[in-house]
């Protein structure tokens, strides 16, 4: 099963992103926007995972939990993938320079490098994924109005938790189900 591990976010949160959606959503169909239910910042993704493998991968992280206490998490800014690209790939909001999260999100790298997991080539780089970009009509608009955003803030919450979650392909999306929760100290 396909797998990855996250953080869930907050509904205000969800709200303020769903906000920004709309406003850039030119009623195209060349962006595939992020629905509120599919909000998450990921941690790693894992790919196809055993079952087997799935339950070492909740023991590490269970492990990982009792050692971290919650902490804060803040969105701000705007951009895309690649970066000063003029025909972006992907569309997204960042998350503010965050200690407690990069050291979160190197103990998990780590403690599944030493489960067989492959060790992620590029640095990791917080972010909220707003839409994958499919083509380029009305591109230049969205990109003006996404620019606007910037420096913008979408709001903040309290991490308490990282989460396994299940991904399934489908045509209309991915769709996530949650498969074990791991509560921070």
């Amino acid at each position: 099963m396909r797998t990855f591990i996250a953080i869930e976010l907050d509904n205000t949160i969800k709200d303020n992103v769903s906000e920004l959606i709309q406003k850039l959503d030119t009623g195209g169909r060349n962006i595939r926007w992020v629905k509120p239910q599919g909000m998450h910042l990921t941690l790693k993704f894992l790919g196809d995972v055993s079952e087997d493998k799935n339950t070492e991968v909740k023991s590490v992280l269970g492990s990982i939990a009792t050692d971290y206490s919650r902490f804060p998490l803040s969105l701000k800014g705007t951009g895309t993938f690649p970066t000063a690209a003029r025909i972006p790939r992907v569309v997204w909001i960042g998350i503010e320079k965050n200690e407690f999260l990069q050291n979160i999100q190197d103990r998990v790298e780590k403690e599944l490098h030493n489960i067989r997991f492959p060790k992620e080539k590029r640095k990791y780089f917080p972010h909220l994924t707003l839409g994958r970009v499919k083509g380029l009509q009305n591109i230049e608009t969205i990109m003006e109005t996404l620019n606007q955003y910037k420096e913008a803030e979408f709001g903040g919450m309290t991490v308490n938790k990282i989460t396994l979650f299940k991904s399934t392909l489908k045509p209309t999306g991915a769709e996530y189900a949650i498969l074990s929760e791991f509560h921070l100290k």
